[in-house]
């Protein structure tokens, strides 16, 4: 039988394993932005589906609503504080197709700050999936879907950008490489870190986990999806979130 850690890491690395899927085709094809923009659309559906129905559910029934809220904003409050930081050194557009991401002759260190933008964001989403197996011993495949679904725009999206703004191959595939390396790591600790610690714990991280994921969302994935969709960019969402909704169901969440 596999020990609860490798199945966490393992979950973890084939959930940011999509990323560099994504990154594969936002390099080696051409996708249109409009294409881009629709896929974003419904990945932030399912994520956005996958927070209210998978965490914040787990958050609330371990540690009450209190606990669920203070850890819910506690997350959301620090992602958009660092995210700020990172902005300003030139990631504010790390997850846009089109010609907003600044190239390193642009703006100084940008590359940097990118690459630790995309850590930012997926960084959350694995820890989730990691904690998750503390629930019976099983992972939430709610969350794994979910997170591998919104992974794929994510990377191709990115990537895209990113060859816009002139950075190598070396460069874009080191990064996601790289993330979903930590994503498997990240999961791993989430799972060891947390197994040894009370539930009331568990249930604020999670919550945390959820405010962060959610602010990702309408901070740098959102924007990406009405670019281009515009009108269609609310029904793709509804899609993806009622798609990430029936897995919840068939799954007993």
């Amino acid at each position: 039988m596999i020990p609860g850690w490798a199945l966490a890491g393992l979950w973890g690395l084939l959930s940011g394993s999509a990323l560099l899927i994504g990154a594969g085709l936002g390099y080696t094809a051409r996708v249109a932005q409009r294409v881009i923009a629709a896929v974003m659309a419904f990945g932030s559906g399912v994520m956005i589906s996958a927070v209210a129905f998978d965490l914040m559910n787990e958050a609330y029934g371990q540690g009450g609503f209190v606990s669920a809220a203070v850890g819910f904003l506690s997350g959301a409050a620090a992602y958009s504080l660092a995210n700020s930081r990172l902005s300003h050194h030139g990631a504010k557009h790390r997850k846009r197709s089109g010609g907003q991401q600044p190239s390193e002759e642009e703006h100084s260190g940008s590359g940097t700050a990118i690459a630790v933008g995309a850590l930012l964001d997926g960084v959350p989403e694995s820890i989730a999936i990691g904690t998750s197996l503390l629930h019976g011993g099983a992972v939430s495949l709610v969350m794994v879907a979910a997170v591998f679904l919104s992974n794929v725009p994510e990377g191709l999206s990115s990537s895209a950008g990113m060859k816009r703004a002139r950075r190598s191959a070396r460069f874009i595939f080191g990064i996601w490489g790289g993330i979903a390396l930590i994503s498997g790591a990240a999961a791993l600790t989430g799972f060891l870190v947390f197994s040894h610690l009370p539930a009331s714990y568990n249930a604020a991280t999670t919550a945390v986990a959820a405010g962060a994921i959610l602010a990702m969302l309408v901070d740098t994935m959102i924007p990406e999806a009405f670019s281009e969709t515009h009108e269609l960019a609310g029904l793709l969402t509804a899609l993806g979130f009622l798609v990430a909704f029936a897995l919840s169901k068939r799954s007993g969440g």
